[in-house]
């Protein structure tokens, strides 16, 4: 088979079963890889109402038909577990050197079951597979970790997938680190791999697919590296990664720069914590994933008043404005070396910094006290109180480390006394940089995800505003536009549904979002490697597949349309800033909430799909997994 490896590793953690399995090729063009693997084998194969840290639970790594070949954006891996965050359905991407390293070892996805008796490893390469034991690494960063794997392997360029001890202490936002710096961030997957006493995943190989058609793929990789400089949003990528001055500076005034967990969103320091600042200041060099010729990663190098190794990357938007702004942080030193600290303990940055600035809020209303923190000062603005945050919450460390390494959720369940009124998630997942009052038809998107909030999810109002802002891109897929930032209309939603399917298959791909290949050219790259007449259409139905997988998991998990709702705060305006006066108006958004339902073939009142909807997806077979 053309453009896979055509094999599936199995690994039972608590028998130390290792197996293959060998789909056939309708198998992978219906589910592809990445998101549609994770999300077919999850629905399949998880018992229902397991406990997501029950050795019953599975952890799958999935990649797709792009990884480990020559063309920029392909290197990277889907993660899907039963989410310890929200109890229901989780994914989560990231790239590096692993997803290739997987590729090239010989196998589309490895599935995890059960649980080791004492912490191991897995070693992948193109010539083994099998069980290490990892005791002498347990309690090991991530960085640790993987010179431990590079110095008892004897392979110098071993790649991992790995967790540090928040994953080990199993923090419900821990994440899966790949190569160091490269989060499998949401959903809490690093907790799962924790709980089944596995380290990490060590993989090397030599092995590239076949494909159908590589002087096409060649002329497309070279096309892309040539014509690079045309398409200004990578070539500023390459300079700083995300978080640009001027973006962020524009962020803050029209409050999209959340700050002191979502209550101001209008935040003085921003020009201290850009990613342009943090280059012009501690960076050291950019750096890329397999491959790929944007080079969005930046690194840092601090050595007073913390040390920061550069080995360990760099803060990007996600962090800057999660550890920065939303905690009220302008001392980028304690950003960077908070950013370091999440990727050496494997916790989710997003998470971890909405959970500090939410325990920020606390203290200050003396929900939390000093007695609670372990003696740390944790307001808003201390960029020392961070740092030790950090720490505390991953080694779960006194009242406080214990509660918000829970996520914001079950923390704000245990603090009570109002504090769920500014724990700021959907389903339990805690919400990105990227403000629902602001970007309403993302809101949407926040709401109706599988797994909670997630701004790569669906289209960034903001840029859509005017006809050069990406709108033709979508057109295809059945978007409309431009349209207002806070429109909340039929054509938005039909446009938000364009992007969400859109962005899904990408997550099957499993392409980068950076790169800028289009829906087609990604069709036209699926046909070189594969040789099947592989069209747009064809790639907006498994986006539309996976996103009804992932609903039907959650209503067999007990969620339900309650549970498809923005935070408290989101209805709310700020102390100050641009959203003084704002807010989602909550009726209107529960409207786009059930339009977002018809579009999708869903029952507007229950959001359960129906089985027309079912056969024409291909996946009939779902149907005995919805509640009755």
């Amino acid at each position: 088979m053309l453009g896979f490896a055509g094999k599936i590793l199995r690994v039972d953690l608590s028998s130390g079963s290792i197996t293959t399995d060998e789909p056939d090729e309708e198998f992978y063009r219906t589910y592809l890889g990445g998101a549609g693997l994770v999300s077919y084998y999850m629905l399949k194969e998880i018992p229902q109402g397991v406990d997501a840290y029950s050795p019953e639970n599975k952890i799958i790594w999935a990649i797709g038909p792009m990884t480990g070949t020559i063309l920029p954006g392909n290197s990277r891996s889907c993660i899907g577990t039963k989410s310890p965050l929200t109890d229901g359905y989780s994914k989560s991407e990231a790239g590096g050197f692993f997803p290739s390293a997987l590729k090239q070892a010989g196998y589309d996805a490895i599935i995890v079951e059960g649980k080791a008796e004492k912490p191991v490893y897995l070693l992948v390469t193109d010539e083994k597979v099998e069980l290490r034991d990892a005791s002498h690494l347990w309690g090991k960063t991530t960085a640790e970790t993987e010179d431990a794997l590079a110095e008892e392997t004897g392979i110098r360029n071993i790649r991992t997938s790995a967790i540090g001890p928040g994953g080990e202490n199993m923090v419900r936002f821990a994440s899966v680190i790949n190569d160091l710096k490269e989060a499998h961030g949401r959903g809490g997957n690093g907790g799962v791999m924790g709980s089944k006493n596995l380290k990490a995943i060590a993989a090397f190989g030599r092995k590239r697919p076949e494909a159908a058609d590589p002087d096409k793929v060649q002329e497309m990789a070279r096309w892309l590296n040539q014509n690079l400089s045309n398409f200004p949003g990578a070539v500023s990528m390459g300079k700083v990664g995300t978080g640009e001055h001027s973006m962020m500076l524009a962020g803050n005034e029209i409050g999209n720069m959340p700050s002191h967990n979502f209550d101001v969103n209008s935040f003085p320091g921003t020009a201290n914590i850009t990613a342009t600042t943090t280059v012009e200041t501690y960076g050291v060099g950019m750096e890329g994933c397999a491959a790929c010729s944007v080079r969005c990663k930046k690194t840092v190098k601090i050595d007073e008043p913390w040390n920061v190794d550069p080995r360990n990357g760099g803060p990007e938007y996600e962090s800057l404005a999660s550890l920065g702004s939303t905690c009220g942080v302008d001392d980028l030193a304690a950003v960077c070396k908070a950013n370091e600290l999440a990727n050496l303990y494997s916790m989710d940055t997003i998470s971890l910094g909405v959970a500090i600035g939410f325990g920020m809020e606390c203290f200050e209303k003396e929900l939390l006290s000093l007695e609670d923190t372990n003696g740390i000062d944790l307001r808003f603005g201390n960029g020392d109180a961070l740092v030790q945050a950090v720490e505390m919450i991953a080694r779960k460390e006194g009242t406080a480390g214990e509660i918000l390494a829970e996520g914001v959720k079950k923390a704000a369940e245990k603090i009570g006394k109002g504090s769920e009124d500014f724990a700021v998630h959907v389903k339990g997942v805690e919400i990105p940089m990227h403000d629902a009052r602001v970007k309403q038809g993302l809101g949407i998107v926040y709401s109706v995800e599988a797994h909670g909030a997630d701004h790569c999810a669906g289209m960034h109002d903001t840029g859509h505003t005017q006809e050069s802002g990406g709108v033709d891109s979508l057109r295809g897929m059945g978007g409309a536009g431009p349209m207002a930032a806070d429109d909340l209309s039929m054509d938005k939603v039909i446009t938000q549904k364009a992007a969400h399917i859109q962005a899904l298959f990408r997550d099957s791909m499993v392409a980068c979002s950076f790169v800028p290949w289009t829906i087609s050219q990604h069709a036209e790259i699926i046909r070189a490697l594969t040789g099947w007449a592989y069209t747009v259409h064809e790639a907006a139905q498994l986006g539309e597949r996976i996103a009804t997988l992932g609903r039907i998991y959650n209503l067999r998990e007990g969620l339900t349309t309650a549970d498809d709702t923005l935070p408290k705060r989101m209805f709310q305006p700020t102390q100050r800033g641009a959203l003084k006066n704002g807010g989602v108006d909550p009726e209107k958004m529960q409207e786009a909430i059930r339009m977002f339902y018809g579009v999708m073939g869903w029952n507007e009142d229950t959001g359960i799909p129906t089985r027309a909807n079912l056969g024409e997806l291909k996946i009939s077979w779902a149907a005995d997994s919805i509640p009755s």
